[in-house]
């Protein structure tokens, strides 16, 4: 049974989050998971600290039961906004037709929470940042990159404007990664009907190890029933995939997590990672041994 875990903290980014979400439900006939993280950090109001030096005994006491009282209101708090973030997601949700839908709360840190609910789940989809969006708008989420890094599923990264997925591109060097996406297409009909992409990007384009490399993924594509539009293309990666996701306006765009100088980069790979902050369109990241 297919199964998506959507990850939600009711941020800027949520409710296109929900929209793509729920266009990949639909499309696998897949059910959500929506799991909401509150962040153990905001309700550690309590410091274990001695205090009675400076301020006396009694005060220090009082000042404890008072920290101790407003941890408590505050978790109350965090519980009912996770509540209602958990119900604006459902009724989101299901007004685009979804309806097999699981709410889940947990209190700790998301990407320690998400290795218990991955298992279980054959995609992941997440905003490309959370609640300080605003102020961190040219930088990836805390969480994303160790999620990425830690995630053996595809990890569909959202972009903040949702827009109907017409165009998809693949951004094919190869690599094994690479590779788990043309066996995605190739067992998912998920795809089926749009108009596919793929772009192999190169310092020459003369050459042989670049051409032979983007004729085997249409050949591949071409077996799973697409006719896809490939393209060699000269100049930096980042760049020529930027350039090229706006002159052909994709609206999606499938990548490795890791590419073959994946040895060279502690968290993911270098184009990956430029792509995800630069990136106006959501970015669906396969790792070498993920599947879906």
């Amino acid at each position: 049974m297919k199964k998506i875990l959507l990850c939600t903290d009711g941020s800027a980014f949520a409710e296109n989050i929900y929209h793509y979400g729920a266009w990949f439900a639909t499309r696998l006939q897949a059910e959500i998971d929506v799991l909401c993280v509150t962040d153990i950090r905001g309700q550690q109001a309590v410091q274990t600290g001695n205090l009675s030096g400076a301020i006396g005994i009694d005060t220090s006491e009082n000042l404890l039961t008072r920290l101790v009282e407003l941890e408590h209101e505050k978790a109350k708090i965090d519980r009912q906004r996770a509540k209602l973030v958990l119900q604006a997601a459902a009724q989101s949700l299901k007004s685009e037709g979804v309806d097999r839908i699981n709410l889940l709360h947990e209190t700790g840190f998301l990407v320690d929470c998400l290795s218990q609910f991955e298992a279980g789940c054959d995609l992941i989809v997440l905003g490309k940042r959370g609640q300080a969006a605003e102020f961190a708008s040219g930088h990836l989420g805390a969480n994303l990159e160790r999620i990425v890094r830690s995630s053996h599923k595809p990890c569909l990264v959202t972009s903040r404007q949702f827009k109907p997925l017409e165009r998809v591109l693949i951004a094919y060097d190869g690599s094994p990664s690479c590779q788990k996406i043309l066996q995605f297409i190739a067992d998912s009909s998920v795809f089926e009907g749009l108009e596919l992409h793929i772009v192999t990007v190169a310092k020459s384009a003369t050459e042989q190890t670049a051409i032979a490399r983007l004729e085997s993924a249409k050949q591949l594509a071409q077996q799973a029933g697409f006719e896809p539009v490939c393209s060699l293309i000269e100049g930096h990666s980042e760049k020529a995939i930027s350039n090229y996701v706006t002159e052909q306006d994709i609206s999606l765009l499938l990548m490795g997590a890791y590419g073959h100088s994946r040895i060279r980069h502690l968290v993911i790979g270098s184009t990956t990672a430029q792509m995800l902050r630069s990136s106006h369109i959501p970015v669906l990241l396969f790792r070498g041994n993920s599947h879906l």
